[in-house]
């Protein structure tokens, strides 16, 4: 019988021992690593193997540019201070050229592999990778603007190659996965807008932004001297730098967690469970650890880097100044949600105890429905019919729309919201927001505090 008390196996280990089918062989992996080859255009082991000799050749390169680097020809301490060349190379050559480089792969090699399989053409006839970047005739056969060359690129006659720079929105009806022609758009449109980006700085001409000119301009009427001295500790605190970059990366890899599942990039990825419940589940543990170690290394940085002289009313030591205001709202959010949304819980298992369902929360009784949440939702479903006419379908199925199956699974289908889903939300409110106070207060009372005002001078410190 059912029970507050019972945690009950949604899914555990017996998803992954089931049985996988006739004929298999080999370890069943959870990593996504096959939807991901598929969705490179990898149909063979032996596409592996070179794949993973070229992977070996570049690390054995970069394990040489390491050390050479390091031991041979080092660069100054200087050389690392220098942000605009580093912002420039970085959004140019790491985010802007690496999208380009991505983008040529899918179209020229991925696209033209995944729609011959989408098709139902056995792997073993698809002629090989390199074929389609040498013979034109093929490409020509499955995307017919490739005849017409780059000519349409420098007339500025662009919508000739919507073939395969597509702008459909919706899942793939065959692979359950993000149209692989959407995707790599995206990725070309990425790469503009990230090469330009790398452009923005100026380094040893004398146009573009300076980032310590930008900070320091960044006064508004309520936050004092604003931005100024923040360009100082992140040139000078290794620790200030990590806390900012592990907050992002952490938050982040949470966007990406529920990006995954929403929005399916990868072929078969969708209808592949455990597969998208180990994904899910590894990127919301990773956000979580890199969010806290945020906290940590803020807390090491007001400890060692931070110094008060260097930071009077900027917006750091307005927010140190006014951590009592932070901590007690922090406090008492914590609290509300702690006791409200527990409070729900404890009602439903006390009307179920007593056999009293209809007294319950929930959609079948007593209904407290996410309206906003749905009111989103909804805008979500409907804006692309005004935004983009032409796409096919929302961006996520998760708003609204179709049930899409594979093979008679689920690929993705609307998540309707309810009252569980209202009264789940707070609890995870609650949690999140405890970890805030948690990591807040650590960092804002690292220095000092009412009980030890001199604690910077007391020696303590991190291990």
């Amino acid at each position: 019988k059912p029970s507050a008390q019972v945690v009950w196996p949604i899914v555990g280990q017996e998803i992954l021992n089931g049985d996988v089918g006739g004929g298999f062989q080999g370890v069943q992996i959870t990593s996504g690593f096959f939807q991901l080859w598929r969705a490179s255009g990898i149909t063979s082991e032996f596409e592996l193997y070179a794949t993973a000799i070229g992977g070996l050749f570049m690390a054995a390169l970069m394990v040489f540019a390491g050390w050479f680097h390091y031991h041979k020809a080092a660069p100054k301490l200087e050389w690392f201070q220098n942000v605009e060349s580093m912002m420039n190379h970085h959004l140019a050559g790491l985010l802007g050229l690496g999208c380009l480089g991505w983008a040529g792969h899918q179209i020229h090699i991925a696209l033209p592999i995944n729609k011959l399989l989408d098709a139902g053409i056995s792997p073993k006839e698809i002629p090989l990778p390199h074929e389609f970047l040498v013979n034109r005739e093929l490409m020509c056969q499955l995307y017919p603007s490739f005849s017409k060359g780059i000519i349409p690129f420098f007339t500025l006659n662009w919508s000739e190659y919507a073939d395969f720079l597509t702008f459909k929105g919706g899942l793939n009806p065959v692979t359950g996965g993000l149209w692989l022609s959407d995707t790599a758009h995206h990725h070309l449109a990425l790469a503009v807008l990230f090469i330009v980006a790398g452009h923005m700085y100026r380094t040893n001409w004398g146009i573009g932004h300076s980032m310590k000119e930008i900070l320091e301009a960044h006064k508004g009427p309520f936050t004092g001297e604003g931005h100024k001295g923040i360009y100082e500790i992140l040139t000078s605190s290794w620790h200030a730098q990590l806390a900012i970059n592990l907050a992002m990366m952490g938050s982040l890899s949470i966007i990406v967690a529920h990006h995954m599942y929403a929005m399916p990039a990868y072929p078969y990825i969708a209808t592949d469970y455990p597969t998208q419940l180990s994904l899910f589940t590894h990127h919301m543990w990773i956000g979580g650890f890199c969010i806290v170690g945020a906290g940590a290394h803020a807390s090491i940085f007001m400890v060692r880097d931070y110094n008060p002289a260097k930071n009077y009313n900027n917006v750091l030591d307005r927010i140190i100044r006014h951590r009592d205001a932070i901590i007690s709202h922090l406090n008492w959010v914590c609290i509300f949600l702690g006791f409200h949304s527990f409070g729900l819980y404890i009602h439903n298992d006390t009307m179920r105890a007593l056999g009293r369902s209809q007294d319950m929360f929930s959609d079948t009784a007593i209904q407290l429905q996410p309206v906003f949440a749905q009111w989103v939702q909804n805008i979500h479903t409907l804006a692309p019919g005004n935004t983009s006419p032409n796409s096919l379908a929302t961006a996520s199925y998760a708003f609204g729309g179709d049930i899409i199956s594979i093979g008679n699974k689920v690929a993705m289908m609307p998540i309707s919201l309810g009252t569980a889903d209202f009264m789940v939300h707070h609890i995870h409110a609650f949690t999140i927001h405890v970890t805030v106070l948690i990591l807040v207060k650590g960092f804002l009372f690292a220095r000092n505090s009412r009980l030890i005002p001199d604690k910077s001078n007391l020696g303590f410190r991190f291990p």
